[in-house]
C-alpha cells in the first residue's frame, strides 16, 4: 500500500517558499503570515525526516532533497489547478461564446440562434462578431467558426459546409429596360464587390468562367463586408457575387434572386469550419452547441453531407 502523503497545506507552503526562495513572499501568495509559512516547513521536515531548507542568516537555500522533490511539486501543483478549472468549466451552464465572422453571424448563424436558444435555455449566448485570429485554449471564446482552407492546428475541428459563388440580385432588376437573364446582360448593371474576397471568388474569375471578355470586372463599388454588399443588391443598386450560404435565407424569401443559370455558380475551395479546443470540447455546452451546429448544416445543405468530415 502507498504511504500516505503529508498534510497538502504544508506540501503548498513548502512549494510556494522553494519558488520564491523566501518564507515572505511564499506568505504573501498565500496569504497567510511569514510565521505559519515557517511552522508549515518545519512541521513537513519533522515528518519526513529530511531537512529542505538551509536557512541562512539573510537568504534560505534548498538542500538537496528540497532540490529534488521542488519541480515535481511544482508541477503537481500545476496539475490540480487546472483540473479544478475544468470542473469549473462543466460546472458553470454559463456563457457560451462563439467567435464568427461578422458577415457570417450576422446573416446565417444569428437567424437560427433562436432554435438554440429554446432547446437550451440554460446556455446564455455571446457573439463576437470578428475575423480576428482566436487561440481557443487562451481566449475567452469557446468555439469558433471560420472559413478557410481547413488544417487548424491544435484544434476540435468539424466541417459544416461548402459554398459555390453566385451572383444574386434583387426580383426588380429581372425586369426594366435592360433586364437580367444571361450573363452578357451585366454590361448594362453595376457589379457591387467584395473587397477582401480572393481571386477565385472574384468578379474578374466569374466573367472568364462565363466567357465575358469585354466587361470590365473591376467597375462598381467595393466593400468590406459581405452584409452591405448584399444590402446593396436588396435594394436593387446592382448584382452582388456572394456565397450561396451566406445569401440561402434571402434567396428562399424571394428577396433575392439568382439571375442565371445555377449552373453558372463557381465551387469554392474553402469551407466553413466549426473549431474548438481540444481540451474543451467535451464541456456540456459547447458540446450542445456542436451538436446543434452540425444538425442544422444537414438541414441548409443536406445533400454536402455524405461522409464524415469531422477532425480532431
Amino acid at each position: 500500500m502507498a504511504r500516505p502523503l503529508p498534510p497538502l497545506n504544508a506540501l503548498r507552503a513548502f512549494e510556494s517558499a522553494g519558488r520564491h526562495l523566501s518564507f515572505t513572499k511564499a506568505a504573501a501568495e498565500l496569504n497567510v503570515t511569514p510565521a505559519a509559512i515557517g511552522h508549515q516547513v518545519k512541521a513537513l521536515e519533522e515528518l519526513l525526516e529530511v531537512p529542505l531548507f538551509r536557512r541562512l542568516t539573510r537568504a534560505l537555500r534548498l538542500t538537496d532533497a528540497g532540490q529534488a522533490a521542488l519541480p515535481t511539486l511544482s508541477q503537481g501543483f500545476g496539475k490540480l489547478a487546472q483540473g479544478v478549472e475544468q470542473m469549473r468549466a462543466h460546472c458553470e451552464s454559463g456563457m457560451l461564446t462563439i467567435s464568427v465572422s461578422p458577415s457570417f453571424g450576422a446573416m446565417w448563424l444569428v437567424p437560427r440562434l433562436e432554435h438554440f436558444r429554446i432547446r437550451h435555455p440554460d446556455i446564455e449566448i455571446r457573439i463576437d462578431g470578428t475575423d480576428r485570429l482566436v487561440d481557443l485554449a487562451r481566449d475567452d471564446a469557446d468555439v469558433a467558426v471560420r472559413y478557410g482552407p481547413g488544417g487548424y492546428n491544435g484544434v476540435r475541428l468539424d466541417w459544416l459546409f461548402n459554398q459555390v459563388n453566385t451572383p444574386v440580385c434583387s426580383p426588380a432588376l429581372l425586369s426594366g429596360e435592360h433586364p437580367l437573364g444571361q450573363p452578357d446582360d451585366l454590361r448594362h448593371h453595376t457589379l457591387l464587390h467584395v473587397e477582401w474576397k480572393d481571386a477565385e471568388a472574384s468578379w474578374r474569375m466569374w466573367l472568364l468562367a462565363a466567357g465575358l471578355h469585354d466587361i470590365d470586372p473591376t467597375r462598381g463599388p467595393r466593400f468590406t463586408m459581405e452584409t452591405m454588399a448584399v444590402q446593396a443588391a436588396l435594394d436593387g443598386h446592382g448584382v452582388a457575387l456572394i456565397g450561396d450560404i451566406l445569401v440561402a435565407d434571402d434567396l428562399a424569401a424571394g428577396r433575392l434572386v439568382r439571375p442565371f443559370d445555377p449552373s453558372l455558380s463557381t465551387p469554392l475551395s474553402f469551407s466553413y469550419y466549426l473549431l474548438s479546443a481540444k481540451d474543451g470540447a467535451e464541456q456540456p455546452k459547447v458540446e450542445a452547441f456542436r451538436d446543434w451546429l452540425l444538425e442544422e448544416t444537414r438541414v441548409s445543405r443536406p445533400e454536402s453531407f455524405n461522409s464524415d468530415k469531422s477532425v480532431t
